[in-house]
């Protein structure tokens, strides 16, 4: 049973009354798609889980084998998707999403945002289930408005190195509301703005696992350009429950999820970092290496996602630090 007005997200399914029901996640073996398959889990659904390990890993779904509830399968959505036997939702993961990854691997990031999507969507319409798109903040490029609302067009370069990315998400946002208006697909997309956690890789490229990568290794942070671009960091916990949250509400316009009270400099994200985990690294600052296209600011307005869905962050980010490096810490001792 899906609900038609606002959930009570404490038991969306009747799970008790015996109704079974089963998502499709792609992209499940990467960092979200991975804490997703353990949230539906635990919610009581069968899950099965799409990945090719281009930029996902096996450990993240390690701890799954043998749950009788967990179906994993090797593939490339990008290629024909079947899945036998009855589908509720699909949530469309699939994608590398840190700029190594969409810069190595350009071709696939186009093809996984076009193909990918259509794919996805073709299993959600033949199975009349509901959809979820992860879309992301970059659809906004580098912001002419601050903060960035839903109804922002954005500020992007198509043909920019981070433009296969971008325009990837733009297109399969545009290829989302299509199936909604023309084949009545229950749709939702999410605007992912920047978040973090246990289960990243240490070498993702992004900020984050970068500068902790750094400080474990005693090396001073690398900071490109002048430091003061900003990013807002929204821990993986509080963004899945938004994830949840909007899967099951019937809202079918992009809402942002993102963390709008931790916006920060480039520059105090490193002193941080070196705070917490006791570095004497220190900073090193690479002006001439200002990255192509990167923006400048990035802060969601997240006045949609309060008033459709109830939902706001609650993690607070030097918390969230402190678990993200002791994970990385484990992870590195145990490689030593």
């Amino acid at each position: 049973m899906w609900y038609t007005s606002t959930p009570d997200f404490s038991d969306v399914f009747n799970l008790k009354r015996g109704v079974k029901l089963r998502v499709l996640i792609t992209g499940g073996a990467g960092f979200l798609g991975s804490h997703l398959c353990d949230r539906f889990l635990k919610e009581g659904y069968e899950v099965v889980a799409l990945d090719n390990f281009i930029t996902g890993s096996i450990d993240n779904i390690a701890h799954l084998a043998g749950n009788p509830k967990f179906k994993f399968i090797r593939h490339d959505v990008s290629n024909y998707i079947f899945v036998d036997g009855p589908i509720d939702a699909v949530l469309h993961f699939a994608s590398p999403a840190s700029p190594p990854g969409y810069l190595k691997y350009p071709i696939q990031t186009l093809k996984v945002g076009a193909l990918g999507t259509h794919n996805a969507l073709g299993v959600a319409k033949a199975k009349g289930a509901r959809f979820l798109l992860a879309s992301t903040s970059e659809i906004y490029g580098d912001p002419l408005v601050h903060p960035q609302t839903e109804d922002y067009n954005g500020n992007v370069d198509p043909i920019g190195p981070r433009g296969v990315y971008d325009e990837a998400k733009r297109f399969a946002e545009a290829l989302t509301m299509a199936y909604h208006n023309e084949h009545g697909v229950k749709t939702r997309i999410v605007r992912i703005f920047n978040t973090y956690g246990p289960r990243m890789s240490l070498d993702d490229g992004r900020v984050v696992p970068n500068f902790i990568a750094q400080a474990l290794h005693g090396e001073p942070l690398t900071v490109y350009g002048e430091g003061t671009q900003t990013r807002s960091f929204c821990f993986y916990s509080d963004l899945i429950e938004g994830l949840y949250r909007l899967l099951n509400s019937d809202y079918h316009m992009p809402v942002n999820i993102g963390n709008p009270y931790t916006e920060m400099t480039m520059l105090e994200l490193a002193e941080l970092v070196n705070r917490i985990s006791g570095s004497k690294g220190g900073i090193v600052i690479k002006k001439e290496m200002r990255i192509a296209g990167d923006p400048q600011v990035r802060q969601p307005d997240i006045t949609r996602a309060r008033e459709v869905l109830g939902w706001e962050p609650k993690i607070k980010f030097e918390e969230g630090l402190q678990e993200t490096f002791a994970f990385f810490q484990k992870k590195v001792h145990a490689n030593s």
